[in-house]
């Protein structure tokens, strides 16, 4: 019983891979795609908002610290540093008929792909 639920499990992981996919024309754009690889395949977006993230740590015990950027702790003998993370959104309007999308990079890679509402 348990393995044909973990079968299914998987089955259904691998039919909707497809999913996080962005088609765009004849180009597939997928996660962990560059945005130089994305803006040559889909053009320039009609939108761009870029921030940086500074993303905490977590000890062993799983609570959330926040040091100063750049800070190094140590857990025992867990050694932690906080990370600063360049984070860009960009928005595409594909018209009418196609839902808008925005694709999150983190450092560059293509990290998420959601869909908004239709486009204008």
């Amino acid at each position: 019983m348990k393995l044909s639920k973990l079968l299914l499990m998987f089955l259904c992981i691998l039919l909707s891979y497809p999913a996080f996919a962005l088609r765009c024309g004849r180009a597939l754009v997928d996660i962990g795609d560059y945005k130089e690889d994305v803006a040559d395949k889909c053009g320039e977006p009609k939108y761009i908002d870029t921030h940086i993230e500074l993303r905490g740590v977590t000890d062993r015990f799983g609570a959330r610290t926040r040091p100063s950027p750049g800070t190094s702790i140590n857990f025992g003998q867990q050694h932690y540093t906080e990370v600063e993370v360049v984070v860009e959104e960009w928005i595409y309007d594909f018209g009418r008929r196609r839902f808008q999308k925005r694709l999150r990079f983190e450092n560059g890679r293509l990290t998420e792909i959601k869909d908004l509402g239709y486009g204008h």
